[in-house]
């Protein structure tokens, strides 16, 4: 549901989550990518950081610098003229992104097992997966995490009672109904069912993180002696995933 005027809530004593919604919603997205842009391009003295959730923007504060009220009015002044179309199919995405992914089950551990969940073949998962076009609404969870939106119904699988060990680099997981790039080895209660060679986080990449929130994401199944190629040289510090500029 998107709220018609946004909650602001206090995050202790120097923190403020500002919330347009209480779904995961491009429109609701858009709304907090906005107001994030807005932010970043000409921040009010005082404001330390900004970062957007699926229905949310954290933002943290010096309140020595400028007070909890000033910082409402602030963005209370900006949201108005920032509201995107509430039709989802004007809200284009800056750039497209075609991730290489292996759904080899030596890459991809536990797709087996999440087909028969499913009830499906292994080949069928990575199929549907692959062909379905998803949107990258957030970082989370640790460095590099992206959360994507678009999973096809027929993937959403209820995530894991207890978490699995930990996933490998480049991950792609489904868990609910939501896809999920890893950057990382830790444990995850999600379903790895699929690996790509690119790298999402980068410490000496400018910038760090890959795919900016709000840009399109599709999957390119490669098989897996293409995925050791590809590895060898995003491990070398190339970017194998394509991008594409749309606006």
């Amino acid at each position: 549901m998107k709220y018609e005027t946004p909650r602001f809530l206090d995050c202790g004593e120097a923190a403020l989550s500002v919330e347009f919604g209480d779904s995961v919603d491009p429109v609701i997205n858009a709304r907090v990518l906005a107001l994030d842009a807005c932010l970043r391009a000409a921040p009010p003295p005082g404001l330390r950081e900004t970062t957007p959730t699926y229905r949310a923007l954290f933002l943290r504060y010096e309140p020595l610098e400028i007070s909890r009220d000033a910082l409402i009015a602030a963005i209370e002044g900006l949201i108005a003229p920032s509201d995107p179309p509430a039709d989802p199919e004007t809200l284009q995405p800056s750039a497209r992104w075609t991730m290489p992914c292996c759904y080899d089950p030596a890459l991809a551990e536990d797709i087996v097992e999440a087909a028969a969940l499913l009830g499906r073949t292994a080949h069928a998962l990575g199929e549907l997966h692959a062909g379905a076009d998803y949107r990258a609404y957030m970082y989370g969870f640790a460095p590099g995490w992206c959360y994507l939106g678009g999973l096809p119904q027929a993937l959403a699988i209820p995530r894991r009672a207890s978490p699995r060990g930990p996933t490998p680099q480049g991950a792609a997981l489904i868990g609910g109904a939501l896809s999920l790039i890893a950057a990382s080895p830790m444990p995850t209660g999600w379903y790895v069912v699929g690996r790509t060679p690119e790298r999402m986080f980068a410490l000496r990449r400018d910038p760090p993180f890959l795919v900016a929130p709000g840009d399109a994401v599709r999957f390119e199944p490669i098989d897996a002696e293409t995925f050791q190629a590809l590895d060898a040289r995003a491990f070398a510090g190339e970017t194998v995933a394509r991008r594409e500029a749309l606006r």
